[in-house]
């Protein structure tokens, strides 16, 4: 069901959910917290998306904020409500705040978060580097970012080392948390030997790339290189990573949803190793919501240096 609430107000809306959860039973029975998710009318829809494929294990209350502040507007606040099988495992409120409407984003969420409920925000657009000071960071106890959607994605990510406050993450690190599984385990059969050197074949303009080199130069005490050349063609995303061994090379190659592994005395052997989707690392990213100590040390002491 969806219900359009054009021209409203915070108080209204509460009041109609209210309604609904009478009408049709006790709709957030079961959610165990709110999601906030503040992007552009752009990418509205792909957000929503994103959250009602995550609210699938997270059962949550789904409050995405579209702000557009450009001159000439009226000011105004619509909002549509999206309960049953157009709101996945949750109940979804978008928010649409046109000129002034927009500039207070906290007083347009706290009145409809559930009460006693951990706070997750999402930017799946661009947003601020320091988002622990945003008005809505300031009430999540999680906050998640995307640097591979900002204008500059490097410099954003070095914006977020330095800013860093526990509760962080950037999606662009949990894109490569099948990539860290991977090497880690492959790695282990070899710790007996002494790493050289590790290139990480990935876009220089790659967040993911750069976050994958500085964990693999951190947890293997080694110097880390970033390339976008490989067998003569530049690279998008990551492509894979060589690790220089004093007894030969370890090599994970992946072309398309497949890494060819190659290892010194085992002969080649494939996996799977896809690219994750939004939704993908959102239900990732909503699994934990206390400090993700790894990722902070990874950005904080490595890029943030």
């Amino acid at each position: 069901m969806i219900v359009d609430m054009p021209s409203t107000t915070i108080s209204k809306i509460g009041k109609r959910l209210q309604e609904l959860r009478e009408a049709g039973g006790v709709v957030a029975l079961g959610r165990v917290l709110t999601l906030i998710v503040e992007t552009d009318l752009e990418n509205l829809e792909a957000a929503v998306n994103a959250a009602n494929g995550a609210s699938k294990l997270h059962p949550s209350r789904i409050i995405v904020l579209a702000k557009d502040q450009g001159k000439g507007g009226k000011d105004r606040l619509d909002a549509e409500i999206r309960v049953g099988g157009d709101a996945g495992a949750s109940e979804v409120v978008i928010l649409k705040a046109l000129g002034n409407a927009a500039s207070n984003p906290e007083s347009l969420v706290t009145g409809l978060m559930l009460p006693d409920a951990p706070v997750v925000a999402w930017w799946p657009s661009e947003c601020s580097g320091n988002p622990s000071s945003t008005a809505l960071g300031e009430i999540a106890s999680r906050r998640i970012t995307d640097a591979s959607s900002q204008p500059d994605p490097m410099a954003f990510l070095q914006q977020l080392a330095t800013n860093y406050s526990p509760g962080d993450g950037d999606m662009s690190w949990t894109r490569i948390t099948l990539w860290r599984s991977q090497l880690a385990a492959l790695f282990d059969s070899h710790k007996q030997h002494k790493v050289q050197k590790v290139t990480v074949y990935g876009a220089l303009s790659s967040p993911s790339a750069h976050l994958l080199a500085a964990w693999l130069g951190q947890s293997l005490n080694a110097k880390t290189d970033v390339t976008e050349a490989l067998d003569g063609k530049t690279v998008q995303g990551i492509a894979g990573v060589v690790i220089s061994f004093d007894s030969g090379e370890l090599s994970v190659l992946r072309s398309g949803q497949v890494a060819l592994i190659s290892q010194p005395d085992a002969p080649d052997s494939s996996v799977l190793l896809p690219q994750r989707s939004d939704m993908d690392c959102l239900v990732e990213d909503m699994r934990y919501l206390g400090e993700d100590s790894v990722y902070g040390k990874v950005l904080s002491g490595t890029l943030g240096s």
